[in-house]
């Protein structure tokens, strides 16, 4: 199927597709690159492309429609562009809006329909290579939550083909305009340079050269503050990640104070108990004033009518006299009353100091007590605890061993009764068992008797046999005294043997010395003699070598007379 009005053909499988890398198609939107706000994405998608060519911000592509987040974004891109015609609503829109939004997007791509839509709309796909796979079942159901997602897929990917496919427009209308201008300069040029114009076609020429001049230093001063804005947007990404992000330093200040605010509560809790058991205590001392103030005020109404009764009253001398021997006679009881308070408080001192150590004893007797019942296992829970409130010993030491403890022991009184007579039997059996044991120990001990008479025998055989062994044993060191005194007796006449035989190997050194003198003598006389014979028999064999060798020539010279005798015989016959 081809487009129809005449635009442009799209490739029938392209290699790459908008939705696989963006930022080819969007390189010049450096702030797309860096931004990754889904409401900046929002509203910078509002509105349609204009005129220039500048591509779309996108948050990032999204690649992955599993998640609600993604999706959210994704519909966000779709319905920026399909905005204000059509609206898709979050979550899941309506059957007529999403196939209303594939309508609009094939009229955007100038694809007529010539028969069954999805028939139509699969084979596009197909053929504009879009890589994600739609059925016809999903688009017989469209707004259900099992097609949804792929349905907004599709229709993300259509929405940044058309946005590349119009910024590819736009650029190729701006290329046109620029040749345009070109082919006009040229073709002014032309016909000048025909009609034999050389100034006009100079200064057109300097004009044309200077308005390129000036739009190529406009580039290069664009692409200068374009690469500077690059590097200042690198940096700062840089920076940014190479620090922590905001989420992280609130988060960390959010657990910072968080912490700080749990110590607060607790303080406050803390000072919030206080001052409620301050509060209390201040109740309690305010009733107490209350009626210390009460109790003043009758004090004082009473003394006001006592003063009143005696401004009333008639007094003579012997009343005043009276009144202080009542007086001090009061004041005397007083005073006896605040010995005797102070006697009372002391013997109250010793009285606590008593009570307490009293306390104590029956604390560490209870604990005996506490033991021996946990000793006794008898499955009740009940232990003996002091009361130091109570006025009685039933008060002290409670009720809850009538109750809980005194049955569980006349229980246990009833089980050991029956235990006992359970085991009476086996108690008779002991004894006769003990009884058969005791004849056998008789029996026993009368072997142990005669075992103690045969021990008496061997112990009576024992000490005559050490009064032998001391006898031998007096024998014995008697023999070693004399085999000793013979010993120092051989040990003499060895030393004096020994004596002897030093001085005669002394002797004999020397008598070996001198054999040893003499033999050298007598081998240097051999010696001398050797060599004499030696001597000798060299002059001897030179004298007989001499001798054979005249003998030899004499020989030599009788073989050569004798074999010349024949050659003189001849001539004489």
């Amino acid at each position: 199927m081809r487009r129809g009005g005449g635009g442009r053909r799209l490739p029938a499988a392209p290699d790459r597709t908008p939705m696989q890398d963006p930022h080819i198609l969007y390189g010049r939107n450096l702030e797309s690159a860096f931004s990754r706000r889904d409401s900046d994405a929002f509203s910078l998608c509002s509105s349609r492309p204009s005129s220039i060519g500048t591509a779309p911000s996108l948050a990032a592509p999204v690649t992955n429609f599993s998640d609600k987040a993604s999706q959210a974004a994704a519909l966000r891109v779709v319905n920026a562009y399909l905005a204000p015609t059509i609206n898709l609503r979050h979550p899941f829109p309506a059957a007529k809006d999403i196939l209303a939004a594939f309508r609009h997007f094939l009229d955007v791509l100038q694809y007529r329909n010539q028969g069954a839509f999805e028939d139509d709309l699969l084979y596009i796909l197909r053929f504009l290579g879009c890589p994600y796979k739609l059925t016809r079942s999903a688009l017989k159901a469209p707004g259900t939550p099992h097609s949804w997602p792929p349905l907004l897929s599709v229709l993300y990917w259509l929405t940044l083909l058309v946005r590349c496919d119009e910024n590819a427009d736009n650029s190729t209308s701006q290329f046109d305009a620029i040749s345009d201008d070109l082919t006009l300069y040229f073709t002014n040029s032309y016909s000048l340079f025909i009609s034999g114009e050389d100034d006009a076609v100079a200064a057109l020429d300097d004009e044309y050269f200077s308005k390129a001049r000036v739009h190529a230093e406009a580039d290069v001063e664009a692409t200068q503050a374009m690469e500077k804005e690059a590097q200042d947007l690198e940096a700062k990404r840089i920076k940014l990640t190479s620090g922590p992000s905001t989420l992280e330093k609130l988060q960390t200040e959010k657990e910072a104070f968080t912490a700080d605010i749990q110590k607060f509560e607790s303080v406050v809790n803390t000072w919030t108990t206080k001052i409620q058991e301050k509060e209390e205590s201040l109740a309690c001392l305010d009733k107490e004033l209350e009626a210390k103030v009460l109790d003043g005020q009758r004090i004082v109404a009473e003394n006001e009518e006592l003063m009143k009764k005696v401004d009333t009253q008639k007094l003579n001398v012997r009343d005043v006299e009276r009144m202080q021997r009542e007086i001090q006679a009061v004041e005397h009881d007083i005073s006896k009353s605040d010995n005797g308070k102070v006697t009372l408080e002391e013997k109250g001192w010793d009285l606590d100091t008593a009570i307490v150590r009293k306390l104590e004893e029956i604390e560490g007797s209870m604990e005996q007590v506490n033991q021996a019942l946990r000793k006794l296992n008898l499955n009740v829970e009940f232990h003996y605890t002091v009361n130091t409130k109570g006025s009685s010993p039933v008060e002290v030491l409670g009720t809850g061993y009538k109750t809980i403890l005194k049955p569980a022991l006349n229980s246990l009184a009833d089980e050991m009764r029956m235990i006992s007579v359970s085991k009476h039997d086996d108690v008779v059996d002991l004894e006769k068992q003990s009884q058969r044991n005791a004849k056998v120990l008789e029996e026993k001990r009368n072997c142990l008797s005669a075992h103690q008479a045969n021990y008496d025998k061997s112990v009576a055989l024992m000490d005559s046999l050490d009064v032998e062994i001391e006898n031998h044993g007096s024998r014995c060191k008697n023999d070693a005294r004399l085999i000793e005194n013979e010993l120092e007796k051989k040990e003499h006449e060895l030393s004096t043997v020994e004596k002897e035989a030093h001085g005669l190997l002394k002797n004999s050194e020397n008598r070996l010395q001198d054999a040893k003198q003499q033999s050298d003598q007598e081998t240097q006389l051999c010696a001398r003699q050797l060599l004499e014979l030696i001597d000798s028999v060299a002059d001897y064999k030179e004298f007989m070598e001499a001798t054979i060798s005249g003998m030899k020539k004499e020989l030599y010279e009788t073989v050569d007379y004798i074999s010349s005798l024949p050659s003189k015989a001849v001539p004489t016959s």
